[in-house]
Protein backbone atom coordinates (compact mmCIF):
# COMPACT_ATOMS: atom_id res chain seq x y z
CA UNK A 1 0.00 0.00 0.00
CA UNK A 2 1.12 3.51 -0.78
CA UNK A 3 0.90 6.16 1.93
CA UNK A 4 -0.57 9.39 0.58
CA UNK A 5 -1.01 12.46 2.70
CA UNK A 6 -3.26 14.53 0.43
CA UNK A 7 -6.99 14.75 1.06
CA UNK A 8 -9.90 15.56 -1.16
CA UNK A 9 -10.97 19.14 -1.74
CA UNK A 10 -13.94 20.77 -3.41
CA UNK A 11 -13.95 20.20 -7.15
CA UNK A 12 -12.61 23.28 -8.89
CA UNK A 13 -10.26 23.31 -11.87
CA UNK A 14 -7.48 20.75 -11.96
CA UNK A 15 -4.91 19.62 -14.48
CA UNK A 16 -5.51 15.92 -15.17
CA UNK A 17 -2.39 13.91 -15.92
CA UNK A 18 -3.92 10.43 -16.02
CA UNK A 19 -5.54 10.92 -19.44
CA UNK A 20 -4.22 10.97 -22.99
CA UNK A 21 -5.69 10.85 -26.48
CA UNK A 22 -5.33 8.75 -29.60
CA UNK A 23 -6.48 10.26 -32.89
CA UNK A 24 -7.70 8.15 -35.79
CA UNK A 25 -7.98 9.92 -39.13
CA UNK A 26 -8.53 8.92 -42.72
CA UNK A 27 -11.12 7.88 -45.28
CA UNK A 28 -11.45 4.45 -43.60
CA UNK A 29 -11.26 5.65 -40.00
CA UNK A 30 -14.86 4.75 -39.16
CA UNK A 31 -14.73 1.39 -40.93
CA UNK A 32 -11.44 0.55 -39.21
CA UNK A 33 -12.71 1.42 -35.74
CA UNK A 34 -15.97 -0.43 -36.30
CA UNK A 35 -14.06 -3.69 -36.52
CA UNK A 36 -12.02 -3.09 -33.38
CA UNK A 37 -14.18 -1.42 -30.78
CA UNK A 38 -17.28 -2.31 -28.77
CA UNK A 39 -18.99 0.94 -29.78
CA UNK A 40 -21.30 1.45 -32.72
CA UNK A 41 -18.94 3.98 -34.24
CA UNK A 42 -21.61 5.78 -36.25
CA UNK A 43 -23.19 6.89 -32.95
CA UNK A 44 -20.20 9.19 -32.44
CA UNK A 45 -21.78 12.03 -34.37
CA UNK A 46 -19.94 15.08 -33.10
CA UNK A 47 -22.32 15.36 -30.12
CA UNK A 48 -22.77 11.95 -28.47
CA UNK A 49 -19.47 10.50 -27.26
CA UNK A 50 -20.06 6.80 -26.58
CA UNK A 51 -17.98 4.84 -24.12
CA UNK A 52 -16.13 2.00 -25.74
CA UNK A 53 -13.44 -0.60 -25.19
CA UNK A 54 -10.90 -2.67 -27.08
CA UNK A 55 -10.47 -6.35 -26.33
CA UNK A 56 -8.28 -9.35 -27.01
CA UNK A 57 -9.76 -12.26 -28.99
CA UNK A 58 -10.58 -13.77 -25.58
CA UNK A 59 -12.69 -10.75 -24.68
CA UNK A 60 -10.33 -9.25 -22.13
CA UNK A 61 -10.00 -5.47 -22.08
CA UNK A 62 -6.88 -3.90 -23.52
CA UNK A 63 -8.27 -0.42 -22.86
CA UNK A 64 -11.53 1.40 -22.30
CA UNK A 65 -12.08 4.84 -23.71
CA UNK A 66 -14.52 7.53 -24.75
CA UNK A 67 -14.97 7.99 -28.48
CA UNK A 68 -15.42 11.46 -29.98
CA UNK A 69 -15.90 12.47 -33.60
CA UNK A 70 -14.07 15.74 -34.23
CA UNK A 71 -14.58 15.83 -38.00
CA UNK A 72 -15.91 13.83 -40.94
CA UNK A 73 -12.95 11.44 -40.93
CA UNK A 74 -11.44 12.35 -37.57
CA UNK A 75 -12.06 10.44 -34.34
CA UNK A 76 -10.44 10.84 -30.94
CA UNK A 77 -10.16 8.27 -28.16
CA UNK A 78 -9.70 9.48 -24.57
CA UNK A 79 -8.12 6.87 -22.32
CA UNK A 80 -5.58 6.26 -19.58
CA UNK A 81 -2.17 7.68 -20.40
CA UNK A 82 -0.65 4.37 -19.23
CA UNK A 83 -2.36 2.54 -22.10
CA UNK A 84 -1.80 5.04 -24.91
CA UNK A 85 1.33 3.52 -26.38
CA UNK A 86 0.24 -0.11 -26.06
CA UNK A 87 -3.19 0.52 -27.61
CA UNK A 88 -1.68 2.53 -30.45
CA UNK A 89 0.80 -0.26 -31.20
CA UNK A 90 -1.97 -2.87 -31.04
CA UNK A 91 -4.27 -0.98 -33.42
CA UNK A 92 -1.51 -0.10 -35.88
CA UNK A 93 -1.24 -3.79 -36.74
CA UNK A 94 -4.76 -3.62 -38.19
CA UNK A 95 -4.74 -0.02 -39.42
CA UNK A 96 -2.13 -0.97 -42.01
CA UNK A 97 -4.95 -2.54 -44.07
CA UNK A 98 -7.07 0.63 -44.07
CA UNK A 99 -6.78 4.24 -45.13
CA UNK A 100 -6.47 5.23 -41.50
CA UNK A 101 -3.70 6.96 -39.59
CA UNK A 102 -3.19 6.72 -35.83
CA UNK A 103 -1.55 9.52 -33.88
CA UNK A 104 -0.79 9.26 -30.17
CA UNK A 105 -1.27 12.57 -28.35
CA UNK A 106 0.39 12.23 -24.93
CA UNK A 107 0.84 15.97 -24.42
CA UNK A 108 -2.65 17.37 -24.82
CA UNK A 109 -3.76 19.55 -21.93
CA UNK A 110 -6.65 18.09 -19.94
CA UNK A 111 -8.43 20.23 -17.38
CA UNK A 112 -11.21 18.95 -15.17
CA UNK A 113 -13.63 21.71 -14.18
CA UNK A 114 -16.86 22.13 -12.26
CA UNK A 115 -19.34 24.99 -12.46
CA UNK A 116 -16.49 27.34 -13.37
CA UNK A 117 -15.82 25.58 -16.70
CA UNK A 118 -17.46 28.26 -18.84
CA UNK A 119 -15.70 31.17 -17.18
CA UNK A 120 -12.44 29.22 -17.28
CA UNK A 121 -12.68 28.88 -21.05
CA UNK A 122 -13.04 32.66 -21.25
CA UNK A 123 -10.01 33.19 -19.02
CA UNK A 124 -8.00 30.84 -21.22
CA UNK A 125 -8.97 32.88 -24.28
CA UNK A 126 -10.36 29.82 -26.02
CA UNK A 127 -13.17 31.65 -27.86
CA UNK A 128 -15.72 29.07 -26.82
CA UNK A 129 -19.28 30.33 -26.41
CA UNK A 130 -20.96 29.51 -23.10
CA UNK A 131 -23.93 28.28 -25.09
CA UNK A 132 -21.73 25.67 -26.72
CA UNK A 133 -20.99 23.81 -23.50
CA UNK A 134 -22.77 20.43 -23.56
CA UNK A 135 -25.31 19.98 -20.77
CA UNK A 136 -25.99 16.25 -21.07
CA UNK A 137 -23.61 13.64 -19.68
CA UNK A 138 -21.74 11.81 -22.42
CA UNK A 139 -21.95 14.62 -24.96
CA UNK A 140 -19.30 17.01 -26.24
CA UNK A 141 -18.80 20.07 -28.39
CA UNK A 142 -15.65 21.42 -29.94
CA UNK A 143 -14.07 24.00 -32.17
CA UNK A 144 -10.52 24.37 -33.44
CA UNK A 145 -9.33 25.46 -29.99
CA UNK A 146 -11.21 23.42 -27.40
CA UNK A 147 -13.15 20.22 -26.86
CA UNK A 148 -15.56 20.21 -23.90
CA UNK A 149 -16.96 16.88 -22.72
CA UNK A 150 -19.70 16.63 -20.06
CA UNK A 151 -18.74 14.12 -17.39
CA UNK A 152 -21.00 12.33 -14.90
CA UNK A 153 -20.99 13.48 -11.27
CA UNK A 154 -23.12 14.62 -8.35
CA UNK A 155 -22.66 18.17 -9.61
CA UNK A 156 -21.96 19.28 -13.19
CA UNK A 157 -18.39 18.82 -14.39
CA UNK A 158 -16.62 19.02 -17.70
CA UNK A 159 -13.41 17.70 -19.19
CA UNK A 160 -11.67 20.40 -21.23
CA UNK A 161 -9.12 19.29 -23.80
CA UNK A 162 -6.88 21.54 -25.89
CA UNK A 163 -3.46 21.36 -27.49
CA UNK A 164 -1.59 24.27 -25.94
CA UNK A 165 -0.29 24.75 -22.44
CA UNK A 166 -1.54 27.33 -19.95
CA UNK A 167 0.07 29.88 -17.70
CA UNK A 168 -0.75 28.66 -14.22
CA UNK A 169 0.46 31.90 -12.68
CA UNK A 170 -2.39 33.85 -14.22
CA UNK A 171 -5.24 31.36 -13.93
CA UNK A 172 -6.18 29.42 -10.81
CA UNK A 173 -5.91 25.78 -11.85
CA UNK A 174 -4.78 23.15 -9.41
CA UNK A 175 -1.89 20.95 -10.45
CA UNK A 176 -1.52 18.70 -7.43
CA UNK A 177 -2.55 15.34 -6.02
CA UNK A 178 -5.27 16.92 -3.88
CA UNK A 179 -7.11 18.36 -6.86
CA UNK A 180 -6.72 15.18 -8.90
CA UNK A 181 -7.95 13.15 -5.93
CA UNK A 182 -11.17 15.21 -5.88
CA UNK A 183 -11.74 14.48 -9.57
CA UNK A 184 -10.96 10.79 -9.08
CA UNK A 185 -13.42 10.62 -6.20
CA UNK A 186 -16.19 11.90 -8.49
CA UNK A 187 -15.31 9.18 -11.02
CA UNK A 188 -15.54 6.58 -8.27
CA UNK A 189 -18.88 7.85 -7.05
CA UNK A 190 -20.10 7.82 -10.64
CA UNK A 191 -19.12 4.15 -10.93
CA UNK A 192 -16.68 4.97 -13.74
CA UNK A 193 -13.33 3.15 -13.77
CA UNK A 194 -10.63 3.77 -16.35
CA UNK A 195 -8.47 0.73 -16.95
CA UNK A 196 -4.71 1.19 -16.53
CA UNK A 197 -1.72 -0.86 -17.56
CA UNK A 198 -1.68 -2.58 -14.15
CA UNK A 199 -4.78 -4.62 -15.08
CA UNK A 200 -4.66 -4.69 -18.85
CA UNK A 201 -5.82 -7.98 -20.47
CA UNK A 202 -7.43 -8.93 -17.16
CA UNK A 203 -11.17 -8.09 -17.14
CA UNK A 204 -14.14 -8.74 -19.34
CA UNK A 205 -15.85 -5.40 -20.11
CA UNK A 206 -18.86 -6.41 -18.00
CA UNK A 207 -16.61 -6.72 -14.97
CA UNK A 208 -16.21 -2.94 -15.11
CA UNK A 209 -20.00 -2.58 -15.59
CA UNK A 210 -19.33 -1.38 -19.11
CA UNK A 211 -22.65 -2.58 -20.54
CA UNK A 212 -24.52 -0.82 -17.70
CA UNK A 213 -22.80 2.42 -18.75
CA UNK A 214 -23.72 1.98 -22.41
CA UNK A 215 -20.18 1.05 -23.40
CA UNK A 216 -21.05 -2.11 -25.36
CA UNK A 217 -23.21 -2.36 -28.44
CA UNK A 218 -24.83 -5.79 -28.70
CA UNK A 219 -26.46 -4.78 -31.98
CA UNK A 220 -23.38 -4.12 -34.10
CA UNK A 221 -21.38 -6.57 -36.16
CA UNK A 222 -18.17 -8.33 -35.26
CA UNK A 223 -15.22 -6.74 -33.51
CA UNK A 224 -12.23 -8.31 -31.82
CA UNK A 225 -13.45 -10.22 -28.77
CA UNK A 226 -17.14 -9.69 -29.63
CA UNK A 227 -18.09 -13.36 -29.53
CA UNK A 228 -16.76 -13.87 -26.00
CA UNK A 229 -18.28 -10.61 -24.71
CA UNK A 230 -21.68 -11.41 -26.19
CA UNK A 231 -21.67 -15.00 -24.95
CA UNK A 232 -20.82 -13.89 -21.42
CA UNK A 233 -23.77 -11.47 -21.53
CA UNK A 234 -26.44 -13.71 -23.02
CA UNK A 235 -25.48 -16.76 -20.95
CA UNK A 236 -25.19 -14.82 -17.72
CA UNK A 237 -21.62 -15.94 -17.16
CA UNK A 238 -20.29 -12.77 -15.51
CA UNK A 239 -19.74 -13.55 -11.85
CA UNK A 240 -17.64 -10.50 -11.02
CA UNK A 241 -18.81 -6.90 -11.00
CA UNK A 242 -17.49 -3.43 -10.24
CA UNK A 243 -18.61 -2.31 -6.78
CA UNK A 244 -18.30 0.92 -4.80
CA UNK A 245 -16.68 0.43 -1.39
CA UNK A 246 -15.52 2.57 1.51
CA UNK A 247 -12.98 1.74 4.20
CA UNK A 248 -11.50 3.66 7.10
CA UNK A 249 -7.85 3.89 6.15
CA UNK A 250 -5.07 6.46 6.07
CA UNK A 251 -3.45 4.95 2.99
CA UNK A 252 -4.58 4.32 -0.56
CA UNK A 253 -4.45 0.66 -1.58
CA UNK A 254 -2.40 -0.38 -4.56
CA UNK A 255 -4.21 -1.21 -7.78
CA UNK A 256 -4.94 -4.94 -7.66
CA UNK A 257 -4.87 -5.14 -3.85
CA UNK A 258 -7.09 -7.97 -2.62
CA UNK A 259 -10.32 -7.61 -0.72
CA UNK A 260 -11.05 -10.65 1.41
CA UNK A 261 -13.91 -12.32 3.26
CA UNK A 262 -13.94 -13.43 6.90
CA UNK A 263 -11.92 -16.53 6.01
CA UNK A 264 -9.20 -14.35 4.46
CA UNK A 265 -10.12 -15.61 0.98
CA UNK A 266 -9.84 -13.10 -1.86
CA UNK A 267 -13.25 -11.97 -3.14
CA UNK A 268 -12.19 -8.92 -5.16
CA UNK A 269 -9.45 -6.56 -6.25
CA UNK A 270 -9.03 -2.80 -6.22
CA UNK A 271 -9.26 -0.95 -9.54
CA UNK A 272 -9.11 2.70 -8.40
CA UNK A 273 -9.23 4.53 -5.07
CA UNK A 274 -9.31 8.05 -3.61
CA UNK A 275 -9.57 9.78 -0.25
CA UNK A 276 -13.00 11.09 0.75
CA UNK A 277 -14.03 14.10 2.82
CA UNK A 278 -14.04 12.10 6.05
CA UNK A 279 -10.39 11.11 5.70
CA UNK A 280 -11.21 7.54 4.72
CA UNK A 281 -10.92 5.84 1.35
CA UNK A 282 -13.50 5.13 -1.33
CA UNK A 283 -12.74 2.76 -4.15
CA UNK A 284 -14.07 0.77 -7.05
CA UNK A 285 -13.24 -2.93 -6.97
CA UNK A 286 -14.09 -5.90 -9.16
CA UNK A 287 -15.83 -8.21 -6.73
CA UNK A 288 -17.45 -11.63 -6.74
CA UNK A 289 -21.21 -11.18 -7.09
CA UNK A 290 -21.61 -13.47 -4.06
CA UNK A 291 -20.52 -10.55 -1.89
CA UNK A 292 -23.84 -8.82 -2.56
CA UNK A 293 -25.97 -11.91 -3.04
CA UNK A 294 -24.91 -13.50 0.24
CA UNK A 295 -24.08 -10.33 2.22
CA UNK A 296 -20.50 -11.47 2.70
CA UNK A 297 -18.40 -9.36 5.11
CA UNK A 298 -15.47 -7.77 3.26
CA UNK A 299 -12.08 -6.57 4.49
CA UNK A 300 -9.22 -4.59 2.99
CA UNK A 301 -5.86 -5.16 4.69
CA UNK A 302 -7.78 -6.30 7.76
CA UNK A 303 -10.03 -3.23 7.94
CA UNK A 304 -13.81 -3.72 7.52
CA UNK A 305 -15.10 -2.46 4.19
CA UNK A 306 -18.59 -1.16 3.47
CA UNK A 307 -20.44 -1.61 0.18
CA UNK A 308 -21.95 1.63 -1.12
CA UNK A 309 -24.64 2.00 -3.79
CA UNK A 310 -23.78 2.79 -7.39
CA UNK A 311 -25.70 5.55 -9.20
CA UNK A 312 -26.93 3.06 -11.82
CA UNK A 313 -28.42 -0.42 -11.93
CA UNK A 314 -26.51 -3.40 -13.29
CA UNK A 315 -28.49 -3.94 -16.43
CA UNK A 316 -27.80 -3.58 -20.12
CA UNK A 317 -28.04 -0.08 -21.56
CA UNK A 318 -27.92 -0.08 -25.34
CA UNK A 319 -25.86 2.88 -26.61
CA UNK A 320 -28.17 3.08 -29.64
CA UNK A 321 -31.11 3.88 -27.38
CA UNK A 322 -28.98 6.18 -25.24
CA UNK A 323 -28.01 8.18 -28.32
CA UNK A 324 -31.67 8.55 -29.34
CA UNK A 325 -32.53 9.83 -25.86
CA UNK A 326 -29.74 12.39 -25.91
CA UNK A 327 -30.83 13.77 -29.26
CA UNK A 328 -34.49 14.13 -28.27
Amino acid sequence: MAIVTSRTSALGSVRLTHLAALDVKGADAEKFLQGQTSAQVSLADGYFAPLTCFCTPKGRMLANAQLLRLGENHFRLLLSSTLLESLANHLKKFAAFYKAELTALPNLTFIGAGDNAKSLADQLGLNFSKQNFPEQVGTHSNNDQLCALRYPGRTPRWLLCFDHDINGNEILIQDDDEGRNAWQLEDIRSGLAWLTDAQQDHFLPQMLNWEALGGISFKKGCYTGQEVVARAHFRGQVKKRLMHISVESQVLPEVGASLTNGDDKAVGEVVVSAFNEQGGVELLAVMSTKVEEETVPVFLAGAPATLLPLPYTIERVDPEQLAVGLNN
